[in-house]
């Protein structure tokens, strides 16, 4: 099984205790791994290094993947989500989930 290594450009540089690795007298900061608890779906081990890594790449991600051209505009068709069925608390027959028109308000079933 492999590590998984935090992905922070500068998350080596951050002197920190579990940072530390090598003997005593030669000691030097490495790069953290990744625990149970970690930031950006398992990517990084703070915040920090999260941010550090937005500052450095992120305008490049955002222009390779997509970057938005036009604003997008919530009409009824469109508007429609999957939310939490208030009355499913009260009566566990009725569906957990519906599905709420953002714009209207309107209700209606999960479509299959």
């Amino acid at each position: 099984m492999s590590k998984n290594y935090c992905q922070g450009p500068s998350c080596h540089t951050y002197d920190t205790s579990d940072r530390k690795r090598g003997p005593k007298g030669n000691r030097r900061n490495q790069t953290r791994t990744l625990g149970q608890y970690s930031y950006g779906n398992g990517n990084f081990c703070t915040l920090n290094c999260q941010n550090d890594w937005w500052t450095e790449y992120g305008t490049r991600v955002v222009d390779y993947i997509g970057r938005v051209k036009e604003p997008k505009v919530l009409t009824e068709e469109n508007g429609w989500r999957q939310v939490w069925n208030r009355a499913h608390w009260d009566d566990n027959t009725q569906p957990r989930y519906i599905e709420r028109n953002m714009l209207t308000g309107a209700e209606r079933p999960i479509q299959s």
